[in-house]
């Protein structure tokens, strides 16, 4: 028996509800370190309700994006936009610090650390966005770019907790911050729209943020 689209949008609203609110009060109360949150609380927060979601809507995990197909030109397509990334990333850090410093983020930790983190951060939220939220919105609503501007501003309210608590933003390094992660989920979200393949937005999340880690 299918689900309805009603269904579907009330699971991605209730599901959106949940983690705004119970990651927000977890940034105003809490501050573990970045591995806790990210390799263990954000699966609990984060894919465990989308887990439940897909149990409850006997749906398979190829509905989250999880499938082999266009598996290469997907692989191609990350590579190329990710070496585009990181291009811009050195230009930032040599304009930053005349020369180019690759220290002033990592320090004395292995690199794989952080890139395990930036990984296990990727995982979570694209299947909680594209994979589950993305999808069902665009399934209800029948309309993907009205779905993809809906989970975009969902995307933008889901960082505001890190970057006001956590971060302490000033209103313009704010904006910018905001406008930036809303146009790489615009993004992001149209490229997972043509290839429903949840590989790709993983891939350019993580080299996304990985130059910012290498070089910023």
């Amino acid at each position: 028996m299918s689900v309805s689209s009603q269904t579907k949008l009330k699971h991605a609203t209730i599901l959106f509800t949940f983690i705004f609110l119970a990651w927000s009060c977890y940034r105003l109360l809490f501050q573990l370190p970045q591995e806790i949150e990210e390799l263990i609380l954000k699966p609990i927060f984060w894919l465990l309700p989308v887990y439940y979601f897909v149990r409850l809507e006997k749906a398979q995990l190829k509905s989250l994006g999880f499938t082999t197909e266009k598996i290469f030109p997907v692989i191609y397509l990350s590579l190329f936009l990710g070496t585009l990334f990181a291009i811009e990333g050195l230009f930032v850090n040599y304009f930053k610090y005349h020369e180019f410093e690759f220290s002033s983020q990592t320090g004395q930790q292995a690199l794989i650390i952080p890139f395990l983190i930036s990984f296990a951060t990727a995982f979570s939220e694209e299947i909680t966005f594209r994979g589950f939220i993305f999808t069902r919105l665009a399934q209800s609503l029948k309309n993907t770019s009205l779905a993809n501007l809906i989970s975009s501003l969902g995307w933008v309210a889901i960082h505001l907790p890190i970057a006001i608590l956590d971060w302490q933003l000033s209103p313009i390094n704010l904006i910018s911050y905001l406008l930036l992660i809303f146009a790489f989920s615009l993004a992001v979200t149209f490229l997972f729209s043509r290839t429903k393949n949840i590989l790709l937005a993983i891939m350019l999340h993580v080299m996304w943020q990985w130059p910012i880690i290498l070089f910023r």
